[in-house]
């Protein structure tokens, strides 16, 4: 608005700041959801000062630029004498080298550990989703700050053991799908985030963006999205109405983070513009954006539904895997795929022996070989549980190599896994091992 106004009376204002004059005459307002990488940002809707940047002046050089810019103002004003030409090469990728992928750290704590903490986080923070959801229904908001302080329980908890976490994800309850879905992209979100090494605030933000993601659903008609078989076509279009009624939604709500609105209107665009609402291509499509719908992809592939039984993960992570670089960023789902490991915490696997075990943590500098606790025989008989470190016990009871042999289905077994955790088997194990 300034720009025009300047232009109809043919002035020119400066300003001094950080003792820089900038000729705003020069200068272009731009939306913050319209800022597009490689653009020259030369003032924020607010003091640089109140801003996390050390300089004056920002080229939005990665996704996390983006990011950075959106969560802080509405608007700004850029300079389009100064916009970098990598814009050109990062708005074209499809490989994800765009994107500032760093390093795991290490975690804070344990399993066996965490894991009383994170179960009653992971119960609360579902109750509250679930609150959420109802309260939408009703024609109510979301009450953010309550939302923002559950995601940062979560997020220091996964920092001690995302394995915790991963494996409470697994304990899913089709008829409670809808809202442990947007519990479970939340958490998983975070652990990927986690993965690629964002900071505590970033965190939060994709945390939030996986809460919020769905929220948009609980506005569609209940004989649509409680339909116990596969939808129509006039009932997908009402169904895919979710993405901008969520956007809308959370618009509502106050203080919530730009980045969850964003998310919750383009999570299903993909990087080719096969996604929906815009049909979004590459850098179009939001660093957290990219992150929330490759998780929610796969907790959606890996849920039962009414009509279809959820597939493995290894069946899953195929999918994610054969999509990488045409649905997905590549490098984004490759860092998923390894987050979550050949043998994620919560699956069920047959060992070398013939035992079958739950495998309960990672060890993150040997993936294949995780601690598990082993639950049944060779003959397929209970046994007392303990915990094994496959990192340390490399043999048998007969000095045989001891390794995972394979993944299984529990329900093949006839294991409840949900009795498991309302039992206090795993403390039990971990109590047996002296650990």
């Amino acid at each position: 608005m300034i720009e025009w106004i300047l232009k109809l009376f043919g002035k020119k204002s400066s300003a001094k700041q950080a003792g820089t004059y900038i000729d705003e005459t020069k200068l272009t307002y731009v939306k913050a959801e319209n800022l597009e990488l490689g653009m020259y940002v030369a003032k924020l809707d607010r003091d640089w000062l109140d801003s996390p940047f050390k300089l004056q002046g920002l080229n939005l050089r990665t996704h996390r630029d983006l990011q950075a810019i959106r969560s802080l103002c509405q608007y700004v004003y850029v300079d389009h004498a100064r916009q970098s030409k990598l814009s050109v090469a990062a708005k074209n990728s499809t490989t994800g080298g765009a994107y500032v992928v760093g390093k795991a750290p290490k975690k804070l704590g344990s399993f066996e550990k965490e894991i009383e903490r994170a179960s009653s986080n992971y119960r609360a923070t579902g109750q509250l989703i679930n609150d959420f959801m109802q309260t939408v229904k009703k024609g109510g908001s979301i009450k953010t700050q309550a939302a923002k302080e559950a995601v940062a329980a979560s997020v220091n908890s996964i920092l001690h053991s995302p394995d915790a976490h991963l494996w409470l994800t697994q304990l899913k309850n089709k008829d409670e799908y809808t809202a442990q879905h947007s519990l479970n992209v939340c958490m998983l979100s975070i652990v990927l985030g986690r993965h690629i090494g964002l900071t505590g605030q970033e965190l939060k933000n994709v945390g939030l963006c996986g809460m919020m993601h769905d929220m948009g659903k609980m506005l569609i008609p209940d004989n649509i999205l409680n339909k116990p078989g596969e939808l129509d076509d006039a009932e997908m279009a009402i169904m895919k109405t979710h993405t901008t009624l969520g956007a809308e939604l959370l618009k509502s709500s106050d203080n919530m983070f730009y980045g969850a609105i964003e998310t919750a209107l383009t999570h299903h665009e993909r990087i080719r513009g096969q996604g929906y609402p815009q049909g979004l291509k590459d850098a179009d499509v939001s660093y957290y954006s990219n992150i929330v719908s490759i998780v929610d992809t796969y907790d959606a592939l890996t849920s039962d539904k009414p009509y279809k039984k959820g597939m493995t993960h290894l069946e899953a992570t195929q999918v994610i895997y054969q999509q990488a670089g045409d649905q997905f960023d590549r490098v984004l789902a490759a860092k998923f795929i390894e987050s979550l490991g050949v043998f994620p915490p919560g699956c069920y696997v047959q060992l070398s022996d013939n035992q079958i075990a739950l495998v309960l943590e990672s060890n993150e500098d040997s993936k294949l070989r995780p601690r598990v606790m082993p639950i049944m025989d060779k003959y397929m008989k209970p046994i007392k549980e303990k915990v094994i470190n496959l990192e340390k016990v490399f043999v048998d009871a007969k000095g045989r190599p001891l390794r995972i042999q394979t993944v299984v289905n529990p329900e093949q077994y006839n294991i409840d896994r949900q009795k498991h955790f309302d039992e206090g088997i795993v403390a039990n194990g971990f109590a047996m091992a002296g650990m």
